[in-house]
């Protein structure tokens, strides 16, 4: 049988406040959520066999644990017998860099979960897939729809059709941060704004004046970070430049496929060593 191909895509964050701790001792987050073109193929297909097959491939495959998103989801699908004792073989092709602040593992899960769901493989009330992705981990329903997303700090969430049109030059040193230890180091809080979204929030003004309150503490951490942020910001005709989720990825963005393809040279020719990428909002 042929392999059906999933298209996973990166979710960028445009802002991102800390506004408190829940009882779980997990923060307590808004954020404006967008996703960009780059993403990581996944190819899967049904098999006779008595165990799920999945396999990492590509740039950023090495390293990737064995309870990873994809074998964590499948494991959760067959205790809870969804997927009818099927078996699949999944081949995911990695194209979103580990650790870098655009959730290409928790979205590769939600990806799968969107598609099982269209195919009719199973069905999950709005309740039971809050549930099932939560315990994948707090970022993958953003992905189980692909919208221009709010999400606010009593975690609900509101998606826009709104198109954002941003070109985005994406960068990445060669490192990762680590979310638990970003997310360790928050000793303050912000006053939550988004607990009753509009459009309003899509605008090049708001987005342009808000900010990720994690970067002070990854730059801390990090200070390559702010270094790339900074020579980013020097560009001409850069709208702004803001760092996704914890890190380690610095997201420039322009109005022109022009100003970013420009930009993107330069920074290549700075920091020779490091990943980066164009793309687009979508």
């Amino acid at each position: 049988m042929k392999f059906f191909k999933i298209k996973s895509y990166a979710k960028i964050n445009l802002s991102l406040n800390i506004t408190g701790k829940l009882n779980s001792k997990l923060h307590k987050v808004e954020s404006i959520v967008s996703f960009v073109n780059l993403y990581d193929l996944i190819c899967l297909r049904p098999i006779n066999s008595n165990n799920h097959r999945v396999y990492f491939k590509g740039k950023f495959a090495k390293g990737i644990k064995q309870n990873n998103s994809i074998s964590l989801l499948l494991k959760l699908l067959d205790k809870k017998n969804l997927l009818n004792n099927k078996r699949f073989e999944i081949k995911i092709v990695k194209n979103i860099p580990q650790q870098s602040g655009m959730g290409g593992g928790s979205m590769n899960a939600a990806s799968l979960i969107d598609f099982f769901l269209k195919k009719r493989f199973f069905k999950l009330s709005k309740k039971e897939l809050i549930n099932l992705t939560y315990l994948l981990g707090s970022d993958v329903i953003l992905g189980i729809v692909r919208k221009n997303t709010v999400m606010s700090s009593n975690g609900k969430l509101r998606r826009f059709n709104k198109k954002i049109g941003f070109y985005v030059l994406i960068t990445k040193p060669n490192f990762g941060c680590s979310t638990k230890l970003i997310y360790s180091n928050v000793k303050n809080f912000s006053k939550s704004k988004y607990n009753n979204p509009s459009q309003k929030l899509l605008t090049k003004h708001s987005i342009v004046n808000s900010n990720n309150e994690l970067e002070q503490i990854s730059f801390k951490k990090y200070p390559k970070l702010k270094k790339i942020k900074l020579f980013l910001t020097q560009f001409p005709n850069i709208m702004f430049v803001r760092m996704s989720g914890s890190g380690s990825s610095i997201v420039a963005y322009f109005h022109s496929k022009k100003a970013v393809d420009l930009a993107a040279e330069k920074f290549k020719k700075k920091f020779k060593s490091y990943w980066c990428i164009t793309s687009k909002t979508i």
